[in-house]
């Protein structure tokens, strides 16, 4: 992986808004008192987000043409590099004053990238930074990360087809996601920690796409809420399939904004997905990057299988249950042996020092089997 990683600059925003001619274009605009995007997130603050608009011009280079996603902690915007007169993608961070983003933690983890130099062929299976940059905002700076197009996510082609994956193309993919987890363990000493299936995302095969989709947003603007003269919410677009005759792209692994530098670490904070979630976090145990290969083995089972290996893990409150989850542990794949149960006195709350349940009143273990399943 060629990395374009530039030196991190401080820069005021400067926009051009669209032209009165653009203006005049048919727009929908949405109810304000309807949530979209960003607005349905369970802990959504307005004043963190960054009020992008398409047509803006960031750091005299970047100019946006459409909205492509959102998350918890960042917005993603087309963009046209009028320097390199190509495509990329913006992802413009939240503004926690208190707390570093998980777009400040993906940026370290790609300025530590860069500075490894190797051959090792999971380096071009990770998705490239090209560019960074700061929004000075309301509330403090916003880190910009100006990244590869991608088509789309494993997540998204799941709604499409909830079984999307033969054995022919499942072993593809995970041979490509191994490469790229070796290429992060062995060369680099990072664990993602965060394997999801919205964080692998399909190489961009057609690169006509990206065109189309600036072209599209010209002809048929996105529908949006204008929520004051300076803050609008659009509604994010999708690339359309590729031309016939070109493939939707193989998986590349992204998103390192739970990624962590080191060998081993302490008990912490919960890392991974609930679903995905080793048992040593769950006992708060010392980890290392053997949890990114466990996360690995629970989503290839979902893909394969179009349900979720550990989904019967939750309150009736819907919140994540750990005893609920070693249960099912333990009926899938047997006990743990009495090494692992000694590494941690939490272990006791569930096992005997041999790894036999003794937290009966807590879950059962499930009259269940992997060969059943």
């Amino acid at each position: 992986m060629v990395s374009r990683l530039s030196a991190l600059r401080s820069v005021f925003r400067t926009t051009s808004r669209p032209s009165q001619a653009s203006s005049r274009r048919s727009v929908v605009s949405l109810p304000v008192e309807t949530p979209i995007d960003e607005e349905t997130l369970p802990h959504y603050d307005a004043k963190q987000f960054y009020p992008v608009h398409i047509g803006d011009f960031f750091n005299d280079r970047y100019r946006v043409t459409s909205k492509l996603g959102y998350g918890a902690y960042s917005t993603s915007w087309l963009c046209r590099d009028i320097q390199h007169q190509s495509y990329v993608v913006l992802k413009v961070s939240t503004s926690l004053q208190k707390f570093p983003t998980a777009t400040d933690r993906e940026f370290r983890i790609y300025e530590h990238l860069a500075k490894i130099n190797s051959a090792h062929p999971g380096q071009s299976l990770l998705r490239e930074l090209y560019d960074s940059f700061e929004l000075r905002g309301h509330t403090g700076n916003h880190r910009c990360l100006v990244l590869q197009p991608m088509h789309m996510t494993l997540l998204e082609m799941t709604t499409l087809n909830p079984k999307p994956f033969d054995l022919p193309l499942l072993k593809m993919m995970l041979r490509r996601l191994l490469f790229a987890l070796d290429y992060l363990h062995t060369e680099t000493n990072i664990t993602h920690t965060d394997l999801k299936t919205d964080n692998v995302m399909l190489s961009l095969e057609d690169t006509t796409m990206l065109a189309d989709c600036a072209d599209e947003e010209t002809r048929q603007p996105s529908p949006r809420k204008i929520i004051d003269q300076s803050r609008t919410i659009y509604q994010s677009r999708r690339f359309r399939r590729p031309l016939r005759g070109k493939s939707f792209g193989l998986p590349i692994l992204c998103d390192f904004g739970e990624a962590r530098i080191g060998k081993i670490h302490e008990s912490g904070p919960f890392i991974q997905p609930d679903i995905y979630r080793a048992p040593e976090i769950m006992f708060e145990m010392a980890w290392g990057s053997a949890v990114d290969i466990w996360n690995l083995g629970a989503l290839i089972w979902d893909l394969f299988e179009g349900g979720h290996l550990f989904g019967n893990i939750f309150d009736e409150n819907g919140n994540h249950d750990p005893f609920k989850h070693l249960a099912l542990m333990v009926a899938l794949i047997g006990p743990p042996p009495a090494d692992f149960v000694q590494r941690s006195e939490t272990t006791g709350q569930c096992f005997d020092r041999n790894g036999t349940w003794i937290a009966n009143e807590d879950a059962l273990v499930p009259q269940e089997s992997l060969e059943n399943l």
